[in-house]
């Protein structure tokens, strides 16, 4: 019996003696890791060094160690041996070959940094950051069409950097048909657009547009009006109206189309005022308010109500562009209510040439009136004018007024469109 509990004495012990070893195995593993750990945060190369030899089969400590050398300017030759021991620990990660060919193009070793891109884009094809850097990298070297492959990557899956690469994509080579045929892929037609737009490549720019028409790609709104602002900015007036026209179906704006029956959109305010493109567009003016009114109405569903109360007023604060042809005569039409007019003179309808401010017609005043009375005239374009801007001024301008205004109804077409509209009625 002395004999057996002794055995299990000893064999007690020696199990203890090895989970105790084990254990202080472990501590010191996972110290070392989390020494290596704390180490390799630093930006003190010495501290990076000890963090490796803490942890020899870690790649990320060889990796950040070659960068921060290499971000140092020193040379870098010095970097490539913790590079290069980077991607031998980890062949899979294509950070690790793409600041492995970083190194080697510092070095003239265009061979190698060929090897290192290569192997980074086979081990992720895939991430946009890595198709990015690898780019970068082949346009230092000067290999424009591996560049620019990869750019396109870049361009159909990665919105962040979307703008950088469009940037850099026509610097390398400004020529719309090439970038539309080769490296701007349809998803980035947008961004590209609004890229070209802000460089004012209007040429280009149109035919981005073309595109996507053609590939009847959504277009949310916001763009869409930037576009068009810039076209009329630039006097672009036929695009600018051919776009609206073919955005009906891309933007949702069949219900805002001119006809030969009405030039003006939205003339009875039935639609939500877009404040962009060819409908009203309004902005904040002291004294006004404008709001769209179900209680007060004529030709729809509701009618715009505005509301004066103040001095420095020159206009109501909204207005909409009309495209219109030189050398033809129009005749305006629209009815308004107002109530507690107080102040000289009055609000009016006026249209003038949107470019040079010509004023091409002015309505009677908009006095008060507690039905839904009718104003109307006729007016000729000039030879230059393709642009009208329709607002409700006040005159004599900045003069204190007070009151209410509703308008509904407004029309505009051209008189020979009309004279043929009669002469069919006529003949029914």
């Amino acid at each position: 019996m002395m004999q057996l509990e002794l055995r299990s004495f000893k064999g007690k012990l020696g199990v203890a003696i090895g989970i105790l070893l084990c254990a202080i195995s472990y501590v010191t593993a996972t110290a070392k890791q989390f020494l290596g750990s704390c180490y390799s945060q630093s930006q003190d190369p010495d501290r990076l060094r000890r963090a490796i030899s803490l942890d020899r089969g870690n790649a990320e400590y060889q990796d950040h160690l070659g960068r921060y050398i290499l971000a140092l300017n020193e040379s870098p030759q010095a970097a490539l041996p913790w590079l290069q021991e980077a991607t031998r620990l980890n062949p899979n990660a294509a950070q690790y070959w793409v600041h492995l060919a970083a190194a080697q193009q510092s070095l003239g070793n265009i061979a190698g940094e060929k090897d290192s891109l290569g192997s980074a884009l086979q081990a992720d094809p895939h991430t946009p950051r890595i198709a990015w850097d690898a780019a970068n990298l082949y346009l230092a070297q000067g290999s424009l069409q591996d560049a620019l492959k990869l750019f396109h990557s870049v361009l159909e899956n990665d919105p962040v950097y979307m703008g950088a690469a469009l940037n850099t994509c026509w610097r390398i080579r400004p020529d719309i048909d090439f970038q539309l045929a080769s490296v701007v892929p349809p998803n980035a037609d947008p961004a590209f657009l609004e890229y070209l737009i802000a460089n004012k490549e209007t040429a280009a720019a149109n035919k981005v547009w073309a595109r996507m028409f053609s590939l009847q790609q959504p277009l949310s709104r916001n763009p869409l009006f930037e576009y068009l602002r810039y076209l009329v900015t630039n006097r672009e007036v036929s695009q600018a109206a051919l776009v609206w026209q073919q955005a009906a179906n891309l933007s949702g704006l069949a219900a805002y189309q001119p006809s030969s029956e009405n030039l003006l959109i939205n003339g009875d305010f039935s639609l939500e005022l877009l404040n962009g493109g060819f409908d009203w567009v309004h902005r904040a003016v002291r004294g006004v308010s404008l709001a769209l009114d179900p209680t007060e109405l004529r030709s729809s569903s509701r009618s715009l109500r505005i509301t004066l109360d103040g001095p420095g007023i020159t206009d109501a604060g909204i207005v909409q562009l009309v495209p219109v042809d030189p050398d033809t005569r129009y005749e305006f039409s629209g009815f308004y209510r107002a109530e507690g007019m107080d102040g000289a003179g009055a609000m009016q309808f006026a249209i003038n040439d949107a470019y040079k401010d010509t004023p091409l017609f002015m309505s009677e005043d908009l006095r008060d009136a507690d039905f839904w009375k009718q104003v109307a005239g006729s007016f000729t374009t000039a030879s230059d004018t393709n642009l009208i801007i329709l607002r409700v001024a006040r005159v004599p301008s900045g003069s204190p007024i007070r009151g209410k205004l509703w308008i509904d109804g407004l029309k505009l077409v051209r008189s020979d469109s009309r004279v043929a509209e009669i002469a069919t009625k006529e003949t029914q």
